[in-house]
């Protein structure tokens, strides 16, 4: 029998390596954007992302993990990190925001409470971070750059795409006894979802939640527009 996989710990040093690690590259990819190498750097970034979910079912099949609930891209970050690609590579104005809000809404959450069992260095800790530090680093790349900003209406176009995944995502759960998204119970490990009320009416005080943090996420952007 293998041995067990090391677990993981929020907050210990690897952890706190890869939050480092995270800071570093998004100010490389901010001086690249000052240099001829830019578009180059955003299709490489771009086409990771869009890797990350096959390196996933790879990842999980080669250690004996796959199933139900980590084959499909339903989770928030799947979705955001599937945006993030296409926005790099695209510049779809759209997936742009798709990627914005969903990865500071929420998969910025993800990378600082992260809700993992996999430690150092198991590959599925590479996996779980690579996704949930490289889509909230482009979404600040993003409207950084810029490559693209909010648009007028933006919020309710993504809060609409949200509740249309959220809808798919139930949809799945159901069907397949799978907790994409958290529906059906809260992470192991402390979150914000501590806070949300008990299960199920946790998914109600999401959807609210997420309008509300979109709405504060877009407001600088709408501030600047006025002023």
């Amino acid at each position: 029998m293998p041995p067990a996989p090391p677990a993981f710990h929020p907050w210990s040093t690897p952890h706190q390596i890869v939050l480092l690690f995270v800071a570093v590259l998004l100010v490389l990819m901010l001086i690249l954007a000052r240099t001829r190498h830019r578009a180059a750097a955003e299709r490489v970034l771009g086409v990771i992302m869009l890797t990350l979910w096959p390196a996933s079912v790879t990842i999980h099949a080669t250690c004996g993990s796959l199933t139900a609930q980590t084959l499909l891209p339903l989770q928030y970050c799947d979705v955001a990190g599937i945006a993030g690609g296409l926005a790099l590579c695209t510049r779809r104005p759209f997936c742009c925001e798709v990627l914005y809000f969903f990865g500071l809404a929420g998969t910025l959450q993800g990378l600082l409470t992260p809700s993992l069992a996999y430690g150092f260095p198991d590959p599925r800790f590479f996996l779980f971070f690579a996704m949930h530090g490289l889509v909230p680093m482009a979404a600040i790349y993003t409207v950084t750059a810029p490559l693209h900003r909010p648009r007028p209406g933006s919020v309710w176009a993504v809060y609409a795409f949200s509740l249309g995944w959220f809808a798919i995502t139930a949809v799945v759960n159901a069907a397949l006894g799978t907790n994409y998204a958290f529906q059906c119970a809260k992470p192991a490990h402390a979150s914000l979802f501590d806070h949300l009320g008990p299960v199920p009416w946790h998914n109600i005080s999401a959807m609210l939640l997420g309008l509300v943090i979109y709405s504060l996420l877009a407001l600088p952007f709408g501030l600047r527009r006025k002023g």
